[in-house]
């Protein structure tokens, strides 16, 4: 065989050629029938970049010929269809002339026996706006899942949570062949299908629906990733058995089973676990710790800003497990997806059930600034509480004819909810003086039933480019709940008791909001890449909540209404909406800008005073957005949106709670809708060969008439918040991540930073409180594999944090927390593999909290695989090996500093029995 040895002898050897250009000559042969193959696309890449620097076909002889050249280092790539690409790279002088080099290519029936596909130029492609990973390009050991090697690929990361961030962006949905894969959890796809099923990963900004339709960008995008399956594991099943139990009474028992027959899918799971493990999706995760202190504040364990919201039950408890406390959980799910009629007709249905205890307990410390004094609250907080959770969802999609499909979608669920939680809270003053204590318990049982509607019909008209299509959609919630408030709050003065307010009160609560939002739009091309679009419809968002408080009467029943903790009170809102906006669509450069314009009406009635409010609004909803593509590669972006929020009805509702009597929330009936803007400009720049990538986003919001609050402190401690609008809010972000691979080790090594900064404005007091903070974040991570033998990840972070309040600027809260992640797994003889992984969180003592809050939490385990395959792993973990598990979490907010320890699951043994099964055909080699 004629290969490299054909070209490096051609190299070296003089040619009779007077030429100062280089050039090459050869012939492409098929390795099979050694016949010269014609139409064979021979490329010459620049190797520095990857870029295209000439290209030609081989002719009818299978002969071709690249010259004139320049010198310099080459990669020649040479493709035809049903052969495996063929790269080899080249160093050219100026004299350099190739010749008689016999280029043999193998068919891909073959590449088991042969293979000479670069592997580089394989693994990773961009198609449009779509980055395509080849899933067997990455090496993962068998019976690895979707999430370890997402790990794996060059620009996507996991977090210890299973959350996904590709090209800088949260991955907001997961894809089965293009399909939903048990609604909104991806996290059931991710970490339950196997690598080696997997053809593809694609990662894209999803369209809207109607976007998809027409062709037009209307700015609606959705991160999402698509994990596409090998056509040869689209029939059969396959699945997992997982037991295991430990010291303490833990235990966890998963199971699922996937039976594929080409379009159709039917899946199913079940649960049982005490460690935590309870299929929760993202979204549910990001909404952890959030703090009805105050309208906004940063929470460093889930990398997020949270926003003040009142609720209409009695007891906060979301009703999922967040990391706090101590869970047992039951659960399961069925999934359903076929198409047939020549794919013109598909259903996707989903179907989840869970039954979840918890208990714990937790315990803060808070520091507040106010514009003459400093005050601290000590609370505790003991919870037992328990929910049954329904949900069901499903898509039909019909295609019609060639020009009109129909599209439905529905949702629905129930929830049962038990909660019982016992309060302790003191405050103090600045010189250590008790200022009040409280002890309260409060015990509820409630109910919520919602059901979503979405109707989407599109049509396209005899013109090119001309659609017309109509949305209809509906959101319908109903809740209730009943309860008991026992509290007894002691206000102290001068050392001793100056007054007790006790309460012993029944409440009852019955909510329902119904929200129906019509669209109707209309295309009409201008020429074949641009296009105008007109939309009008009506939005209906009404909303009722009715809250009692009832007193014990002389014979001791809570009969007597207490009027100042009770409103029955109605909002709705009716909105029409219409607008116009240009689209034009290049190869390179794609355009979209305009707007809607939405004239609003409030109608509130408070039924408890007789009381009828009316006012109206104009809103308004600009946006623009363009993008260029230098090459597949290389894009710029820049994204604007202006939208409105209406305040909801718990902001709104005159009512005054005292479900904790040292935090009372009154509604603002005069609240205002908010109008935010948001600016983001992107930029990414992604070389194949070398695998080195950019992505780089700056964001920045300001938002006039912000929903934020009002807080007054009287002499007493009690704090009163209270809804306002206010001018001044805003917040802006940079984030970059560069990685690359080091050609010599194969290291995959990346360098990353988050800078985040919040401008709030609030009143304390009266006072108008301006707060600024910043969160800085800078950090690198890398990943070193040798197959078979160990496979190292690594990644390490440091986040400076400082916030100051304009009512007390002498004030600085100011600190650093470091957070390192080792994660080492080696494979050893006798297929024996051994895992460690540390999370080391360091946290810099503040003055006003100067406790030692490190922690490391080190989880290890050893394994064994038996059977073909490795199918069975036998394994032995713990964890939490030094026991220093602590549920932590500081948060900083506009006038406040907080500190929050809980219970959580900490130091346990475990032995587990792990059974991957599968017969859809022979599993990948690894």
């Amino acid at each position: 065989m004629k290969t490299l040895s054909t070209l490096v002898f051609c190299i070296v050897v003089p040619c009779l050629c007077y030429s100062q250009q280089a050039s090459i000559k050869g012939s492409i042969v098929d390795t099979l029938n050694h016949q010269k193959l014609a139409k064979a696309v021979v490329t010459l890449l620049q190797a520095k970049d990857s870029m295209l620097y000439k290209f030609t076909r081989s002719d009818a002889g299978g002969n071709f010929s690249l010259a004139p050249l320049k010198g310099g280092n080459y990669l020649l790539l040479v493709t035809a269809p049903g052969f495996a690409d063929y790269v080899e790279p080249l160093t050219l002088t100026d004299t350099t002339t190739l010749a008689h080099a016999n280029i043999i290519l193998s068919l891909k029936s073959r590449l088991l026996q042969e293979v000479v596909i670069n592997q580089t130029i394989a693994a990773i492609k961009m198609k449009g706006d779509t980055t395509e990973y080849n899933a067997d390009s990455f090496k993962v050991p068998p019976n690895a899942t979707v999430e370890d090697l997402l790990k794996k690929l060059p620009g996507i990361q996991v977090d210890k949570n299973g959350q996904i961030t590709a090209q800088g962006e949260k991955v907001q949905k997961v894809l089965v062949d293009g399909e939903e894969f048990f609604g909104d959890d991806p996290t059931l796809a991710t970490q339950n299908l196997r690598a080696d099923m997997l053809d593809k990963v694609q990662v894209f900004d999803k369209k809207s629906d109607q976007a998809t339709f027409t062709g037009i960008d209307d700015g609606e995008k959705t991160k999402t990733l698509n994990l596409k399956l090998k056509d040869s594991k689209k029939n059969g099943y396959f699945g997992k058995l997982s037991t295991g139990a430990g010291n303490d009474g833990y235990h966890d028992s998963q199971a699922m089973l996937n039976m594929f027959k080409q379009k159709q899918k039917i899946s199913g799971y079940a649960i049982v676990s005490n460690t935590g493990k309870t299929g929760l999706n993202w979204q549910e995760r990001n909404n952890f710790g959030q703090s009805s202190a105050d309208n906004v504040s940063y929470d460093e364990t889930t990398d997020s800003y949270m926003f003040f919201s009142t609720s209409d039950d009695l007891e906060s408890w979301d009703g999922r497990y967040n990391g706090r406390g101590y869970p047992l959980v039951q659960t399961g799910g069925l999934h359903y997806n076929n198409k047939w009629n020549e794919d013109k007709q598909s259903i996707n249905g989903n179907y989840k059930i869970m039954q979840l205890y918890m208990n714990g307990h937790s315990a803060t410390r808070s520091q507040y600034l106010l514009p003459d004094t400093i005050y601290y609250t000590n609370s505790n907080e003991q919870f037992s509480n328990s929910i049954l959770r329904n949900r069901a969802n499903g898509i039909y999609e019909w295609q019609i004819d060639s020009s009109s499909s129909i599209k439905i979608t529905v949702d629905g669920g129930l929830d049962h909810k038990l909660t019982n939680s016992s309060y302790s809270t003191q405050s103090i003053a600045e010189d250590s003086s008790l200022v009040n204590q409280n002890n309260r318990h409060i015990a509820t049982t409630g109910d919520v039933r919602t059901l979503n509607s979405n109707i989407l019909w599109r049509k396209k008209l005899r013109k090119k480019g001309r659609t017309i299509s109509l949305n209809l959609m509906e959101r319908y919630t109903n809740n209730s709940s009943d309860g008991y408030l026992n509290a007894l709050t002691e206000f102290y003065k001068d050392g001793g008791v100056e007054d007790i307010q006790r309460i012993d009160q029944y409440k009852t609560n019955k909510g329902e909001s119904i929200y129906f939002d019509t669209k109707l739009t209309y295309t009409e091309p201008l020429s074949a890449i641009s296009f105008l679009i007109f939309n009008y419809g009506i939005v209906l968002n009404n909303s009722y909540s009715d809250r009692n408080s009832f007193n014990l009467d002389g014979n001791g029943k809570y009969s007597e209404l207490d009027t100042l903790y009770s409103s029955d009170y109605t909002f709705n809102i009716f909105t029409h909406r219409g607008g116009i906006s240009y689209s034009l669509v290049g190869k390179k450069l794609r355009v979209n800008f305009g707007g809607n314009v939405g004239l609003t009406s409030f109608d509130q009635q408070d039924m408890h005073q007789g009381a009828t409010l009316q006012r109206d609004f104009v809103n308004w909803y600009p946006q623009a957005n363009i993008g260029y593509s230098f090459t597949s590669q290389r894009r710029l972006g820049f994204y604007y949106s202006g939208y409105t929020r209406q305040p909801g009805i718990e902001q709104i509702q005159p009512l005054r709670t005292n479900e904790d009597p040292l935090n009372v929330t009154i509604g603002n009936p005069d609240l205002k809708p908010q109008f935010s803007n948001t600016l983001r400009l992107s930029f990414n720049d992604y070389r194949m060969l070398s695998e080195r990538g950019i992505w780089a986003s700056i964001y920045y919001n300001f938002t006039g008439n912000a929903i934020s609050s009002r807080s007054t402190v009287d002499s007493t401690g009690k704090r009163t918040n209270q809804a306002v609008n206010v001018d001044g809010n805003r917040n802006g972000s940079l984030y970059l991540d560069y990685f690359f691979k080091l050609k010599k080790t194969g290291t995959r090594l990346g360098f990353n930073g988050n800078l985040r900064y919040n401008r709030y404005i609030n009143y304390v007091n009266d006072l108008l409180n301006e707060t600024n903070s910043g969160n800085y974040t800078g950090g690198f991570y890398l990943n070193q594999t040798k197959e078979k033998q160990y496979e190292i990840r690594f990644d390490a972070s440091a986040t400076y944090t400082n916030s100051r309040s304009s009512i007390q600027q002498q004030i600085k809260t100011n600190y650093w927390t470091f957070n390192i992640n080792p994660n080492v797994d080696v494979y050893l003889p006798w297929k024996l593999q051994v895992h460690t992984d540390c999370n080391f969180n360091l946290r810099q003592k503040t003055a006003a909290f100067d406790n030692n809050n490190n922690v490391i939490l080190w989880n290890a385990w050893i394994g064994k695989k038996f059977l073909k395959n490795d199918a069975l792993l036998v394994k032995a973990s713990v964890n939490d090996l030094l026991n220093e598990n602590i549920g932590f979490d500081r948060q900083v907010s506009s006038n406040f500093i907080s500190e929050n320890t809980y219970g959580t699951i900490s130091r346990y043994l475990f032995l587990s029995v792990t059974w991957n099964f599968n017969k859809t055909g022979a599993a990948g080699k690894h």
